[in-house]
C-alpha cells in the first residue's frame, strides 16, 4: 500500500506540472495533404529571417500605423504583432498637400508590424492555416492574407484568409475585373453571429482550401466563402490567371484607415497572437 500510495502522489504532481505546460496543437495530417512549410514561431526572439520579411513605412488603405521590423516577435511559442502608440517626425515628409497620403502625413503616431514570405517563400494550391488570437478593438484591423507573385494588383490576385475590422469577420478575393472596379468576392460574419461573448479571447483556426477550380475559406472548420475561380478569368488572351499562379503570404496588424476606422491612444498597445502558421498540399 506505501508504494501505491507514493505512486498516487508521483501520478497526481506530473498531472499538476503537466496541466502548466503549453502544448502547441500538432500539424494535422490526412490521406490528402501533406505538410510542405510551417513556422511554429517556436524560439524567442526576432521571427525566423528565412522565413519573413517586413513592410516599411505607411503603405496602404491610409492605415495610421507605420509599419516596422520592432513590432513583431516571438514569446513563448508564439508569434506577437503589436501596435504600439509610437510619436516621431514621418522620414517620407514632404509637405501636408502632397498627393501622396503617405507623403502628406508629418508624423507618425502609431506603429505595428507587416510580415511577408514575398521573395522567400510562395505556393501555388494547397491548405493555408493559421492559429491565432486576434485583437478586435476599436481601429483594430489584423489580417492574414495572400498575393500573387506575377503582376501589380489587383491583377496579381488578393486572398484574404482572415480579416477583421469594426465588428465584422472578413473572407474575401479580389482580382481585376473587365470594368474600372476592382472584382470582390466577400463574404462578412459579424462577431454576434458566433454565439459567444468569450470568442474574441480565445484561439481560433483559419483555413484555405485552393485548387485550380476553387477557393474556400473556413474558420475552425466553418465555411465562411467559396470563390468559383472560373470568375476570376476574364477571357482566354488574359495575361495573369490571378489564382492559377504561385501566392506569398503576409500576416499583419493594421489600425484605423480607411476599413479600420476610428482609434484612440488608450485602445493601445494592441496584440495580435499567432500560435503557428502551415501549409499543406496535396500528396500526388
Amino acid at each position: 500500500m506505501r508504494f501505491i500510495g507514493k505512486f498516487l502522489v508521483l501520478g497526481v504532481v506530473l498531472m499538476l506540472l503537466f496541466s502548466f505546460v503549453k502544448f502547441k496543437q500538432k500539424p494535422s495530417f490526412s490521406e490528402d495533404y501533406k505538410l510542405i512549410w510551417a513556422d511554429e514561431f517556436n524560439t524567442n526572439g526576432r521571427p525566423d529571417k528565412k522565413n519573413w520579411n517586413y513592410e516599411t513605412g505607411f503603405v496602404r488603405n491610409q492605415e495610421n500605423q507605420w509599419y516596422q521590423k520592432e513590432n513583431a516577435y516571438c514569446k513563448d511559442g508564439f508569434l506577437i504583432i503589436e501596435a504600439r502608440n509610437e510619436k516621431r517626425a514621418n522620414p517620407d515628409f514632404v509637405s501636408k498637400t502632397h498627393k501622396d497620403w503617405a507623403k502628406s502625413r508629418d508624423s507618425i503616431k502609431v506603429t505595428s508590424s507587416c510580415l511577408i514570405t514575398r521573395g522567400k517563400h510562395s505556393w501555388q494550391y494547397g491548405r493555408f492555416e493559421m492559429r491565432a488570437k486576434i485583437p478586435v478593438g476599436k481601429g483594430m484591423w489584423p489580417a492574414f492574407w495572400t498575393l500573387g507573385v506575377k503582376g501589380n494588383w489587383p491583377a496579381n490576385g488578393e486572398i484574404d484568409v482572415m480579416e477583421y475590422y469594426t465588428g465584422k469577420i472578413l473572407a474575401n478575393a479580389a482580382w481585376k475585373s473587365n470594368k474600372p472596379q476592382t472584382a470582390w468576392d466577400s463574404k462578412t460574419v459579424m462577431l454576434s453571429e458566433f454565439k459567444d461573448d468569450s470568442w474574441a479571447d480565445k484561439f481560433h483556426i483559419w483555413r484555405m482550401d485552393w485548387d485550380a477550380k476553387w477557393i474556400k475559406l473556413y474558420v475552425d472548420d466553418q465555411l465562411l466563402n467559396e470563390i468559383n475561380l472560373e470568375e476570376t478569368i476574364r477571357d482566354k488572351n488574359q495575361k495573369i490567371i490571378p489564382f492559377q499562379q504561385a501566392h506569398y503570404l503576409l500576416v499583419n496588424l493594421a489600425v484605423g484607415g480607411i476599413n479600420g476606422g476610428e482609434f484612440t491612444t488608450a485602445d493601445l498597445p494592441s496584440k495580435y497572437t499567432i500560435d503557428y502558421i502551415r501549409v499543406y498540399q496535396k500528396n500526388k
